[in-house]
């Protein structure tokens, strides 16, 4: 039954809670949610006739048509969730009842929560009168779509079909709990609610914006001091250095939650086939998909066999050139994408050898000193001998302070613009020039004039990840941007797969 069906049915319904709720609220009042000794659970499914556990009660999950039970990995998240509830010490300091769920999909994590926040309503009357708050992904369907699931949750059993519930699309009200959906971009309702038992946030990693994912931890963490709720926040990783590698680079000490890792392996044989699995592997998106890689969505500007073919394995012999045993001394050039305060400040320094742009040297540094900048392009000028160095010309301080270091006149302004490409430094109007950049960069990796040693990761995640409109890159979903604008920068100095004219 897919949520189009589900919506369809709800969409039939009355407004009046029936008789048939109450029925089925008495049977699942004081279940467990799931009894996790299969022996045990066998004896008491024959003892109360099918009525053993909420989860036999309201049906259990299904796919491909065929019903699944509970799994080892679910009792996982279940154990570490509550913790306290049946635990004799109260040790755990404050990570009683926070989780961060690092998971594959398709794992049934999110069916897992749903069925989680059902069973709590339901088993007595102990969340009464308070708010569960489920935060989704920007789209108002998906809020809809996770109400319509757990709504959906107590129609699939056909002895429940005169159920009812109230119609408004992204709440649910259960047994006097009111379960309501937020959009991420619309989090401001969530403050100030009365007594919230319950918040969980799914596919959290994939908020669009790094303040969208501020803004969830400050409103979701305030309530821990106000009425202490659970807090759970699920997702398949997205790009790097976003909420959920942040919440899992938190020292043990200090981050709030309790975090479990749940990578394809733990569903093979029960949620994959070994068969799914290999096929799975040949998508581009297989490592962050299924393997919990931090690598972004898949991009639409860069091919992926395009960006294989430039991390092939090659041969550095001859153009390593910081050693010392080279035979000869080939020269560099290097693209600067100046960001100060909170923005990263990103360098890209690539060689000519053989017809080939390589690269070699490419990172980003976060919150950078001025001067330590300045001094930090002079080193790599003098180590990687850059004879032509490329900067955003949106940062004119950094510009004159490099000039200077070098040598060189730092009144570039008043030089004719045709005499800016013999510039040890040559400001670039990036502005202006960033779409052209974006199809040059894309020109010379489609015709093979590009090789990026593997020891990049994060210019290789910036391609992989690279996503425009209309030749304009988006910087919110491009992860490390800032290094594909300095590695945009640099490959502007070779036109047609050429060394740069003054090289």
């Amino acid at each position: 039954m897919t949520i189009k069906d589900l919506q369809k049915i709800i969409g039939q319904q009355t407004d009046n809670p029936t008789e048939e709720l109450r029925k089925l609220l008495a049977r699942l009042k004081d279940k467990p949610f799931w009894i996790w000794d299969i022996e045990e659970h066998k004896q008491r499914d024959i003892e109360t006739k099918g009525d053993c556990c909420f989860n036999h009660i309201i049906g259990l999950p299904v796919k491909y048509n065929t019903e699944r039970p509970m799994y080892d990995y679910e009792k996982t998240i279940y154990d570490k969730l509550f913790f306290t509830l049946y635990s004799d010490t109260n040790n755990n300091n404050n990570k009683d009842k926070h989780l961060w769920v690092k998971k594959a999909t398709g794992l049934g994590v999110t069916e897992f929560f749903l069925r989680i926040i059902a069973w709590l309503c339901t088993k007595n009357n102990e969340y009464r009168g308070t708010s569960i708050c489920i935060v989704t992904a920007p789209r108002i369907e998906l809020a809809v779509g996770l109400i319509t699931r757990l709504k959906g949750l107590f129609l699939l059993s056909h002895s429940l079909q005169q159920v009812t519930f109230e119609n408004k699309e992204t709440v649910l009200e259960l047994n006097g709990c009111r379960i309501e959906a937020y959009p991420s971009h619309h989090l401001d309702s969530m403050r100030g609610l009365d007594r919230v038992s319950f918040i969980f946030a799914d596919e959290a990693d994939f908020l669009t914006s790094e303040s969208e994912q501020q803004e969830l931890r400050s409103i979701t963490e305030r309530y821990i001091g106000k009425s202490n709720p659970f807090i759970v926040l699920v997702s398949t990783p997205n790009a790097p250095l976003g909420l959920f590698q942040k919440i899992e680079q938190e020292p043990e000490d200090l981050c709030i939650y309790k975090r479990i890792s749940l990578g394809y392996q733990v569903g093979l044989g029960k949620i994959y086939t070994k068969e799914e699995i290999e096929k799975a592997k040949a998508s581009p998106s297989f490592e962050r998909e299924y393997n919990l890689q931090y690598l972004g969505l898949v991009g639409n500007v860069f091919r992926t066999e395009d960006i294989e073919e430039a991390i092939k394995e090659y041969d550095t012999k001859g153009y390593d050139i910081i050693q010392n045993d080279y035979p000869y001394k080939p020269q560099a050039c290097m693209g600067i994408d100046p960001g100060f305060g909170s923005s990263n400040f990103a360098i890209t320094i690539t060689t000519f050898i053989d017809g080939t742009v390589k690269v070699l040297h490419s990172d980003h540094y976060s919150r950078p000193n001025h001067n330590a900048m300045v001094d930090l392009a002079f080193e790599l000028i003098q180590k990687y001998h850059v004879t032509k160095t490329v900067v955003d010309a949106s940062a004119p301080s950094f510009i004159r302070a490099l000039k200077t270091e070098l040598g060189e006149n730092p009144n570039w302004e008043q030089k004719e613009k045709k005499d800016y490409q013999w510039m040890k430094v040559e400001p670039i109007a990036f502005q202006t020039t960033h779409k052209q950049m974006l199809y040059h960069a894309k020109f010379l990796l489609e015709n093979k004039y590009v090789h990026i040693d593997k020891r990049f990761d994060k210019l290789i995640t910036s391609l992989r990840t690279a996503i425009a409109t209309d030749g304009i890159l988006d910087k919110q979903q491009t992860s490390f941007n800032d290094i594909l604008d300095s590695f945009r920068l640099v490959l502007w100095l070779y036109k047609d797969g050429s060394q740069p004219v003054n090289y």
